[in-house]
C-alpha cells in the first residue's frame, strides 16, 4: 500500500512539474490561428490513422497470401518469399511516408501564415 502511495505521489509530482510552463503562456490566442491549429491536428491524426490501418491491412493480406502461394507450391517458396519482402518493405514505407506527412503537418508554425 506504501508503495503505491509512493508511486501515485511522484508521478503527481512529475504531471505537475511538467505543467509549469502552461501556466507561463500567454492567455491569449488568435481564433483563426487556433482553428487552423486544430484542423491541421485533425488532418495529421487522421492520415497517420489511414495509412496505418490500411497498412497493417495490406500486410496480413500479403503474408496470408504468401502463405497459401507456398503450401501451394513449396518449390517456389525462395521466390514467394522474396516477392513478399520486398512488398512488405513497400508497405512500410508507404506507412513511414504518411508519418513524415504527418509530422510535418504537425510541425508547421501556422501562426506564421493566419
Amino acid at each position: 500500500m506504501k508503495k503505491n502511495l509512493k508511486f501515485f505521489g511522484s508521478l503527481a509530482f512529475f504531471i505537475i512539474l511538467m505543467s509549469i510552463p502552461l501556466l507561463a503562456q500567454q492567455p491569449g490566442l488568435n481564433p483563426a490561428r487556433a482553428s487552423l491549429y486544430r484542423i491541421s491536428l485533425i488532418l495529421g491524426s487522421a492520415i497517420i490513422v489511414l495509412a496505418v490501418a490500411i497498412g497493417a491491412f495490406c500486410q496480413a493480406k500479403a503474408i496470408s497470401s504468401a502463405c497459401e502461394g507456398i503450401s501451394r507450391n513449396p518449390g517456389g517458396a525462395p521466390t514467394i518469399r522474396f516477392i513478399l519482402i520486398f512488398g512488405l518493405v513497400l508497405i512500410e514505407t508507404l506507412v513511414i511516408y504518411a508519418l513524415l506527412i504527418t509530422i510535418i503537418i504537425l510541425m508547421v508554425k501556422w501562426g506564421n501564415y493566419a
